[in-house]
Order: structure tokens, then sequence, then C-alpha cells
């Protein structure tokens, strides 16, 4: 998901095999608004389903593609997003880490890929799939101009986890590095550290006023304790 050595992400957990309702509800409503094929948009959910459940995902799980799912469309609603804008983030928010093997550019490059194929199958219209494409692609920096509200329901609600409780803080971060376990400590510490000062040195850290208003004290906090953890003794 973009930034390098622990990415972002949404709320973690352990995935299951099947796509819960509102994720395989949203992906296939979203291609029902866009003239999509629903037996080929089936067969797509079905891979879904089988990557986010694979196991050595510990957070780019199911409960994480749910989370994207519903918060990305709680703040599209909230931007006043039009039909089409809702179900193109729908279908962004499904394939934004569908291919995940903890390697920062290729895991979004080839969920962007995996996009295409399939919306291409279905038969929507190129527009349609290049945008799902673009909008993928912004998880690779999290950025986009500030005008284009859908790419910012998108990594606004991408990045929810970060403004959690303490405790959902910390599961998150230990399933991160369960993710990363192949990289030794102290190079996960350093690059971590990279990642969590570029995340606080953004201000807001949040593009969407209501994402701010439900995450950013939160978010902050969480992300300078982790930070401080990480940081040798003076």
């Amino acid at each position: 998901m973009g930034e390098a050595t622990g990415g972002l992400a949404a709320r973690g957990g352990q995935g299951t095999r099947d796509l819960r309702l509102n994720a395989r509800e949203a992906w296939l409503q979203a291609l029902v608004t866009l003239g999509g094929d629903l037996e080929v948009g089936a067969r797509a959910a079905a891979e879904l389903a089988a990557q986010y459940a694979q196991p050595h995902r510990r957070y780019h799980t199911t409960a994480h593609l749910e989370a994207v799912v519903r918060d990305s469309a709680e703040l599209g609603a909230e931007l006043g997003l039009n039909a089409r804008d809702k179900a193109l983030v729908a279908l962004a928010a499904c394939a934004h880490d569908v291919v995940y093997d903890a390697r920062p550019g290729h895991d979004e490059r080839h969920s962007a890929d995996w996009a295409v194929s399939w919306l291409e199958a279905a038969g929507l219209a190129a527009a349609d799939v290049l945008r799902v494409e673009e909008l993928v692609l912004t998880t690779l920096g999290h950025d986009a101009p500030a005008e284009d509200l859908a790419a910012s329901a998108l990594l606004d609600a991408d990045l929810a986890t970060l403004g959690g409780s303490a405790a959902s803080y910390d599961e998150y971060a230990r399933n991160v590095r369960a993710e990363y376990a192949a990289v030794s400590e102290p190079d996960w510490r350093s690059g971590r550290a990279k990642v969590l000062a570029r995340l606080l040195a953004r201000d807001p850290l949040y593009r969407t006023g209501p994402a701010r208003l439900r995450w950013e004290s939160a978010a902050k906090r969480n992300l300078a304790g982790e930070l401080a953890g990480l940081e040798p003794p003076s």
C-alpha cells in the first residue's frame, strides 16, 4: 500500500475465505451501476475472496478490505460524490490490495493490473476502467490532486486504522510487522521510523474534513507513540 516498510492501510485482523456481505455487494452493485457483466463480476469476487484470505496476510486481509470499502463509501457520501464516482471508488477499494506480497510498488501496480483485467472482461467502458486503475495507483504514494474527491475518499479510508484506539493501533502495528517478518529488526526499525516520520509530517494527515474530524487527533497520537518506541534511547 504505498509507503515502504510497513506501508499504510486500514484495519487489519484475520481474513475469511469468503468475502463478507458488504464488500461482495459493493463490488457487484458497482458493476451494475457502471453496466458491467455480473457473471464475470461474480468470478472476480471469488478471486478477491481467495486473494484477501491468503495465509501470509496478517493485516491486508478481508477485514481490511471490508473496512476500506465501508469507510470510503461513508466518506464519499459525505463528500457528495455522484453515483458513478461512488461506484468507481467501491471497485478501487475492493481491488487496491488484491495483490499483496509486502513489496511496495509491485503490489499496487499488480493490483491495478488485476482490476483492469477483470473490469475489461466485465465490459466496463474504457474510461471507467482507466479511472479505477488511476484510483488504485494513488495508493502508491498516497497522493492525488486536492480536488479529486474520489481519490481522497479512498486514501483517507485507507488510513483510517491510524486513528483507532490505542489497542487497535497496537494490533495493526503488530500485524504489519508480521507481514514483514523477513526484514531484520534493525532494518525494520529504521524503515518503519521513516514511514512514521513522513506521516507525522503531513499537516493535516487526512485529506478531507470528515476524515480529519474522525481520525486526525488519535492518528497523530498513535503515530507519535509508535515512533517513540522505535527510536533508540538518548
